[in-house]
């Protein structure tokens, strides 16, 4: 071996304590196995990690340059997504008007600590399918158990949080917007699976191959959630509503309402679609600030009316509870470590949690509860659950109709805006949002 020079040997050490110090953050020492190739990068050399630097073909040469940096590239990418931050877009109205369509947030995963994979063999920087391709983009033979590293914090209550669908464990491949379940309860199992041309196929996604999903945590482990009169309460106290709530009403009108005087009050053209001119009337999503402005125009508006929302269609779908999605619970959050008493009366609530989420064989016999084929009347949980709702309360699916978000399933925590892109407008009028580029999703209230 050449002698070697000093500034290499520094590198390497620099490197090295790097590595080790990111294995230690990992609890993992699989990492060990890549300390000799860094050794022999800058050390030993016995590698050639730069062989196309001696090719003779400039034009090979040049290919292979181009190559060499693009998988650096992809790799580091890959590797800052995977335990650092992520980019995710707005991509519907469910946070409106706190986060809009179109608005880009750069997303730590090391506020709440970021998730070793758990399906490890997957193809970099894709969620769960391969684009063009439209194929699976893992394979899920492979499966590690949950772990997440120590991060900055916890999710504190009010958060706006970026998490895995826990409702996509089994997609209906044309439908996957829609809750599977639902989809049970509405057609039946068997005609979608009878019914491919309508439903497509029916897969199952491992935790990390979900959907993700943004909401705002309104309900931490261990708290008893209960909506009344659309107010949040939590153990009997009122939870702070968003700054930027919104609520439906019907907006009876003289004239219909023009996209610019829609676009200055800040209502979106999808939101200004649902008009029954039979009627006159609008079903709008407001905040009380836009509702107020609708209101002092006489000139244009009659009159603005709450709408009510119907009991029913809320989670769980097996349980006739008359609740409504102004006026659900109350219902206890599950805590780790809890234990509570398990009836058929109170099953419905928490047999996703027992089941899907923490991987119990669940049924039940003569009006009686079996878990892992013996008899329960106890349960306790091994994770903590959250409570996620939108900030466009009338518009948004969350909680209120798929249940409690595992701790298992939470991405990480949106730090700020960098980018805001209106879809109701084009390039040379207004498309980019500049006042919210950079905006810190902490100050969005």
């Amino acid at each position: 071996m050449k002698k070697v020079p000093v500034e290499s040997w520094i590198r390497c050490g620099i490197v090295l304590l790097l590595w080790l110090l990111f294995c230690l953050w990992l609890q993992s020492w699989l990492g060990l196995l890549v300390v000799p190739f860094i050794f022999d990068v800058y050390i030993t050399r016995y590698i050639k990690w730069t062989w196309w630097k001696n090719l003779k073909n400039r034009t090979a040469y040049s290919i292979m340059g181009w190559v060499d940096a693009i998988v650096f590239a992809l790799v580091a990418v890959y590797f800052v997504n995977l335990f650092f931050f992520q980019n995710y877009v707005i991509p519907s109205s469910s946070l409106e008007k706190s986060l809009l369509v179109g608005d880009y947030l750069f997303v730590s995963k090391c506020s709440y600590g970021a998730r070793i994979p758990r399906t490890p063999l997957h193809m970099p920087l894709t969620q769960h399918t391969l684009p063009v391709f439209d194929c699976k983009s893992y394979l899920d033979c492979v499966q590690w158990d949950y772990k997440r590293v120590k991060g900055l914090g916890e999710v504190q209550l009010n958060d706006i949080v970026v998490f895995n669908f826990p409702a996509g464990d089994t997609v209906a491949i044309k439908v996957q917007a829609e809750d599977i379940y639902r989809l049970d309860c509405e057609y039946g199992r068997e005609f979608i699976e009878h019914n491919p041309a309508m439903f497509g196929e029916i897969v199952s996604r491992p935790v990390d191959m979900r959907e993700n999903y943004v909401k705002r945590c309104v309900g931490l482990p261990g708290q008893t959630l209960q909506i009344k009169d659309r107010i949040v309460y939590l153990d009997g106290e009122a939870n702070k509503e968003p700054d930027n709530v919104q609520y439906r009403y019907y907006v009876r009108v003289k004239q219909a309402i023009s996209p610019d005087l829609a676009h200055e009050l800040g209502i979106s053209l999808e939101d200004l679609s649902y008009y029954m001119p039979e009627a006159k009337t609008y079903c709008l999503p407001l905040t009380k600030a836009t509702k107020y402005a609708l209101a002092a125009r006489k000139n244009l508006v009659e009159a603005i009316q709450d709408v009510v929302e119907e009991p029913g269609g809320l989670y769980p779908l097996d349980k006739a509870t008359g609740w409504s999605a102004d006026n659900y619970g109350p219902l206890w959050i599950p805590k780790k470590g809890a234990t509570i008493d398990l009836t058929i009366d109170n099953l419905p609530f928490y047999a996703r949690c027992i089941h899907s989420y923490e991987g119990n064989e669940l049924y039940t016999k003569k009006g009686e509860i079996y878990i892992n084929g013996e008899k329960a009347t106890q349960y306790t949980f091994q994770m903590d659950y959250y409570w996620m709702m939108g900030d466009n309360r009338h518009n948004s699916a969350d909680s209120r109709y798929w249940g409690f978000v595992p701790e298992d399933h939470i991405v990480g925590k949106p730090i700020f805006v960098w980018l805001s892109l209106d879809p109701d407008r084009n390039w040379l009028n207004g498309k980019l949002r500049w006042r919210r580029l950079f905006k810190w999703v902490d100050n969005i209230k």
